[in-house]
């Protein structure tokens, strides 16, 4: 067994991964505060071929060092967007038909094992900040709240940790592979 290569991963170029098709999925980072969870974002995204980011509030927004620092190029391939805030995106992801689905721990919440998105329908999984989380209103306009469910002590996961295997799950389930 060996490692294997760049040019044995041929992966694509950013030119090739503009022009290739994206998977039905698309993030919101509602008021994320850590530029490295933001560029944790850019690499997941680019990594599964997310079709946009969008960062709301006070989540930062390349070019920035310490987004680029996690990100590794990937601010160069994942399209992406600012909104003064989340419900600009919510409203604009609801009328391009896009089922919304905040992660966050709330009452009645779906464990993300338990959630089965269905093939043709287009996702926007919603990330909200380190401390507060996803936005009240926001929530009240998903149409699921996800929740990963642990077993540990800590009430929380870091959100590029949840963003990855959230986005994971979804792929898998969504047969993008």
């Amino acid at each position: 067994m060996k490692k294997l290569s760049m040019e044995e991963l041929d992966r694509l170029s950013i030119q090739e991964y503009k022009q290739t098709e994206k998977s039905p999925i698309v993030l919101v980072l509602d008021n994320v505060r850590s530029l490295n969870n933001v560029g944790s974002a850019f690499r997941t995204a680019d990594a599964f071929r997310i079709a946009k980011i969008f960062l709301c509030g006070i989540t930062g927004t390349p070019p920035h060092r310490d987004i680029q620092k996690t990100a590794l190029g990937a601010t160069e391939s994942v399209d992406w967007e600012y909104c003064l805030n989340t419900m600009e995106a919510v409203e604009k992801l609801q009328k391009s038909d896009y089922q919304l689905c905040a992660l966050e721990q709330v009452e009645n919440s779906v464990k993300l094992n338990d959630f089965s998105p269905e093939k043709g329908k287009k996702y926007a999984l919603i990330f909200g900040n380190e401390v507060f989380g996803v936005e009240e209103d926001v929530l009240k306009a998903c149409d699921q709240v996800l929740e990963i469910p642990q077993l540990g002590t800590k009430h929380s996961l870091n959100i590029s940790v949840s963003l990855g295997i959230a986005v994971w799950d979804m792929m898998v389930k969504l047969e993008q592979f």
